[in-house]
Formats: C-alpha cells, structure tokens, sequence
C-alpha cells in the first residue's frame, strides 16, 4: 500500500484538517476550500504548526475531485457543508450522484467517507443519497459519537450553541 491520502473538502477554518495533520504526520493531507478567509487561516495554522503535510486546493473542490486518480485517496471528509435548506436550492448541496460518484472512484477499497451536520434533513439527505448511490457501508449509526481523533470546529462549536445536535455519518467503500 502506498503513502496514505485524506481530503476534506470545505475546510472552513482549518481547525478539523491541521489538528489531523499534527496528529498523523505521515499522511498526506489535501484540503479544498473555496473562500480566501479559510484558506488564510489554514496557511496561519500550518505555519504556526510547521505542519509540512498539507496541500491546499484553493477553489471549488469539484475540480479536484475531477482531476485525482482513482483510488488515490483513504478517506474523504465533508464537514458542515452548506446546506442550502431552501428546497429549489437542494440541487446545489455537495452531496449528489455525481460527487458520490467521484467519492467512489476516488477512495480506495475500504477507505472511509466521513460527514459530519447538525441539520437533520441533511443527515437524511445524505443517507438516502449514499444509499441509492451504492457501492458504500454505513459503519456505524450511532451518529451522536463524534468521529476519532475529532476536534470541534467552529461551526459545530456555533450548531451547538444555538441548539442543534451534531451527527457523524461514517460510510465504508465497498
């Protein structure tokens, strides 16, 4: 097996992806953001870290996820991805057939695919998506317990105080 690669897409801040990347030198991290202020505040952390095993692919992460090899990475994380709660704007959330499609080729046999949300439609959402896309394993469905290694981010530190409950989905690749 070769070197490991994880990528979580919509950084954010930066805090899930330098805190992994400390944790776990050897692998090669690649994080997609679309928006400058995360990406500065990553680059910020990575310098205050000397974390040498982050890459970042500033822009829309569906670039990215068009051009990597297949079976190049061991897991994917989307963490708090806009949910874009209106219903004529479903069509825009990330998870849809065709970005599962590429989260498919993409992570290796028995790789992971991590997402984490405090709005229950999109729990469900995602559920159902991943379900009818195939080829993915639910590992476990207690959704409450944070993933290992987890460290709260902004936005769930933000979910949690306005009084919405986090889950984490965890989906094995078939």
């Amino acid at each position: 097996m070769g070197p490991r690669r994880w990528l979580e897409i919509g950084f954010g801040g930066g805090e899930h992806l330098a805190h992994l990347a400390a944790l776990h030198p050897e692998v090669s991290f690649i994080g997609a953001e679309a928006f400058q202020n995360g990406v500065a505040k990553l680059l910020a952390e990575i310098e205050a870290r000397q974390l040498r095993n982050i890459r970042i692919h500033y822009g829309d992460a569906r670039e990215l996820l068009e051009a990597l090899p297949d079976a190049s990475l061991n897991r994917i994380y989307l963490l708090y991805p806009d949910p874009w709660p209106k219903e004529r704007h479903k069509k825009r959330r990330m998870i849809a057939p065709e970005t599962l499609n590429h989260f498919h080729r993409l992570i290796a046999r028995d790789g992971r695919f991590f997402f984490a949300s405090d709005i229950p439609d999109y729990v469900d959402w995602t559920r159902e998506h991943v379900s009818t896309n195939g080829g993915f394993d639910e590992v476990s469905r207690n959704t409450a317990e944070p993933f290992e290694n987890w460290t709260r981010t902004r936005y769930e530190a933000k979910a949690v105080r306005e009084g919405r409950a986090p889950a984490y989905l965890e989906f094995r690749i078939l």
